[in-house]
């Protein structure tokens, strides 16, 4: 029985990656600098791993910007316009071309568009999706992960390297050029693949882990057959394959996977416990099962007692065959719960970061080796039993409003087109109306105004002084732009999921909880340890004292309940759903309170609506409805000529889009240029009844994107969305962008679209 580990962070506790990427980024160090410092990353990561009694150190999980982007490099599968003309001639790639696939920018004169970025399965990691010809070509390209298992080895340690599989790889893909069948670039990719198990092989590598998610879908027959027919040919290179699916149950796959000639399998027992008695049976004499225990995609500690009376039966009947492993990789969870020295004790020692969880499956297999004798001693107690850190006033108000709710409480009072009507005469837009989705540049100097308040180096008074400043600033340059609804800017606010946590009774916060979102884009989730319930106002003195500089509508601007909850750490003992609606019971407590304070404009986004959605189609339905429901809970209280707008980013929109409509937000924006209006295709077969803005300006990437390009992509949403249903605006916030990138492309915008009214209008 050995502790396994599928992958862990590589931002390091205190964010050394982020910081040293984005000093190379600005030109402030060199390459060999920022390869130094990942470098010292992976050696501290591997030793703490290895301190925990993993013996096969995964290698591989390691990216500078994404591991699906590491991987395409490696196979050279990087689209031409982002390679320089040496690369294209040696055939290699180098790391500064994948800076250039995820963030845009390319050799002279050629396109400078980023890869599309999306959302990895049902999580709030990012990938940048691969782009494949019908003709693609696949060979070895980029050494990383070569050099990486010989820096392991150098160390002393055992690597095991960690892969997507490539059956979950051409899933992720995108076709370009024409329409073909992913699939029938398969035996060519195969030949890649063995290509680079080979190179494992002849290194000394014994094991290697393929990752293929995709089994926790509802593949058909195809994709079924797609996985039979990689797996029969890979197995003639001589190395132990781990297959390892996550994020739910694959027993719908069973008989697949249990005829796989893979020397392991790793189940996820945490999202389905129930699947481990079916595969245990169907074992081969010769395989090993891992099993995914600890949760990594939470921070709560494990109960291992419990973990530990579960699983023994299947301990003792596969002795010396079972691998206790995280459910997925811990990338998902924070790095070292050692770094927070603020938490409240009772709080914290119900927590478990990932190097923390390395260490609950070490006590778990103490546990299981020898139970009678050290088992009080390894018991974690489970947070979920332990209430100290909670009111338990509040927590029964909370239940009873709750309870109390009525169908009434989640519609508005008339219908869109009605309401749309009353909003028109109200405020009197123009065609193709102008505005952003919310923040604007997060200045070093904003930054620093909050790390001096949060030191009480400044008073309050001053902090709120100079942050009036600023939004001062921020709407007197958007009147001199020329856009037609406002925001404030959001300069008070660190993070649109832990601004509104700090205000609302339920939730706790780390100070280094840091989680990568994508490249050195890193987010701090709160902790949501109790009942949910808005004690004060949270964002009306900034959107009063922003509408009061101008006679244009500023959009108050609020964080949904759906997105709060999936960007959070949430409890395990209620449900989701339950606490999604206590939140949306908080947020519309927010709304109506800004509507009576005279903010006729109120965004409440959800851009995590899309990633709470189950692997399996056939469960959607359930989380559709209580979803869609937390969000009309939030924005029914207002009346007809209140106008609300939500948000959503990189989501696919096809099958959700009836879920999307029946939200009944007045007007929705959209993430839409990095797939140049592909994601509108939903729109072609469904007629979207509200108000929509596809968004024309990628902010992700530091380009300015020009007049021409997005008059371009709104005249290709107008061949499939009704003009006078068109907003403009970015894709996202502006928050990590600086003002003299975002000044030029929004200059550009409202150009763009006063181009497009005399040409639509």
């Amino acid at each position: 029985m050995e502790v396994a580990s599928l992958g862990f962070p590589r931002i390091g506790r205190q964010r050394e990656l982020k910081f040293a990427q984005e000093r190379y980024w600005r030109g402030e160090s060199t390459q060999a600098e920022l390869i130094e410092v990942a470098k010292e990353l992976r050696s501290t990561h591997w030793k703490w791993q290895a301190e925990a009694g993993v013996n096969l150190l995964p290698v591989g999980d390691f990216a500078y910007y994404d591991q699906v982007l590491t991987l395409s490099a490696t196979l050279n599968c990087i689209p031409e316009r982002h390679r320089d003309e040496r690369e294209t001639l040696s055939g290699t790639i180098g790391l500064d071309t994948l800076f250039r696939v995820a963030r845009g920018r390319a050799p002279t004169g050629k396109d400078s568009s980023a890869a599309e970025m999306t959302k990895y399965f049902n999580t709030n990691y990012h990938y940048i999706v691969p782009e494949l010809t019908e003709n693609q070509e696949f060979n070895i390209a980029y050494e990383q992960i070569f050099n990486e298992v010989s820096e392991a080895q150098t160390l002393g340690y055992q690597a095991k390297p960690v892969l997507l599989g490539p059956v979950t790889y051409l899933y992720l893909a995108k076709g370009v050029g024409s329409d073909f069948n992913k699939l029938s670039l398969l035996p060519q990719l195969l030949i890649a693949y063995k290509q680079i198990l080979q190179r494992f092989s002849d290194q000394g590598v014994e094991w290697v882990q393929l990752d293929e998610p995709v089994l926790a879908l509802e593949l058909d027959s195809e994709w079924q057959e797609a996985i039979s027919f990689s797996y029969k040919a890979l197995q003639t290179v001589e190395v132990k394959v781990l297959l390892a699916s996550y994020y739910g149950t694959i027993a719908h796959h069973q008989s697949l996977v249990s005829a796989l000639p893979v020397a392991g399998i790793h189940l996820d027992l945490v999202t389905a416990p129930e699947q481990l008695p079916l595969f245990a049976a169907n074992l081969k004499a010769d395989q090993i099962l891992s099993l995914g225990l600890i949760n990594g995609r939470n921070v709560w500690a494990a109960d291992i007692d419990l973990i530990g009376e579960r699983i023994a039966a299947t301990v003792n009947d596969l002795r010396g065959r079972i691998w206790l492993a995280p459910s997925c990789s811990l990338l998902h969870t924070p790095v070292d719960l050692d770094v927070e020295t603020k938490l409240a004790p009772d709080l914290k020692q119900q927590l478990a970061f990932a190097k923390q969880k390395l260490t609950e499956l070490a006590q778990l297999q103490t546990l299981l080796s020898s139970p009678n004798d050290i088992k009080s001693e390894v018991i974690v107690a489970n947070c979920i039993a332990r209430r100290s850190t909670r009111d338990a006033a509040t927590d029964q108000q909370v239940v009873g409003r709750v309870a109390a709710l009525t169908h009434h409480d989640y519609a508005r009072e008339t219908d869109f087109v009605n309401r749309q009507q009353i909003q028109q005469a109200k405020y009197q837009l123009p065609l193709l109306p102008i505005t952003t989705i919310g923040s604007f540049p997060q200045t070093p100097a904003i930054r620093g105004l909050r790390n001096r308040w949060r030191k009480n180096e400044i008073t309050e008074d001053f902090y709120n002084e100079q942050l009036q400043q600023v939004t001062k600033d921020t709407i007197e340059r958007q009147l001199k732009l020329g856009i037609d609804v406002l925001v404030h800017g959001e300069a008070e606010r660190n993070d649109m999921v832990e601004y509104f946590g700090e205000q609302l009774q339920g939730f706790g916060f780390t100070e280094f909880g840091w989680v990568q979102s994508y490249g050195s884009r890193c987010v701090k989730p709160p902790l949501i340890y109790g009942d949910v319930s808005r004690p004060n106002g949270m964002t009306l003195d900034w959107a009063t004292f922003a509408q009061g500089l101008t006679d244009k509508p500023v959009k108050g601007m609020l964080t949904g309940p759906v997105t709060i909850l999936h960007w959070s750490f949430a409890r395990e003992d209620i449900s989701r759903e339950q606490i999604a609606t206590q939140i949306g019971l908080a947020i519309r407590d927010e709304v109506v309170d800004l509507q009576n304070a005279g903010i006729g404009i109120i965004q409440i986004d959800e851009p995590a609506f899309r990633e709470g959605l189950p692997l399996k189609k056939s469960d959607w339905a359930e989380y559709l409805n209580w979803a869609v429901d937390a969000f009309k809970l939030s924005a029914a209280g207002v009346e007809n000529e209140t106008q609300i707008h939500t948000h959503m980013c990189y989501s696919e929109f096809n099958e959700t889009i009836a879920a999307i409509a029946a939200m009944d937000a007045d007007v929705i924006t959209i993430e839409t240029s990095r797939s140049r209006m592909e994601l509108l295709t939903a729109f072609e077969d469904f007629e979207y009844p509200n108000e929509i803005g596809p968004g024309v300006y990628d902010i992700h990437t530091p380009n300015t994107p020009t007049v021409d390009e997005m008059v371009v992509l709104v005249e290709k949403a107008a061949r499939k969305i009704p003009v006078r249903q068109l907003w403009v605006n970015p894709d996202c916030g502006l928050k990590t962008r600086t003002w003299d990138e975002v000044e030029p492309a929004l200059k550009n915008l409202v150009q763009a679209a006063k181009v497009l009214r005399r040409r639509l209008g």
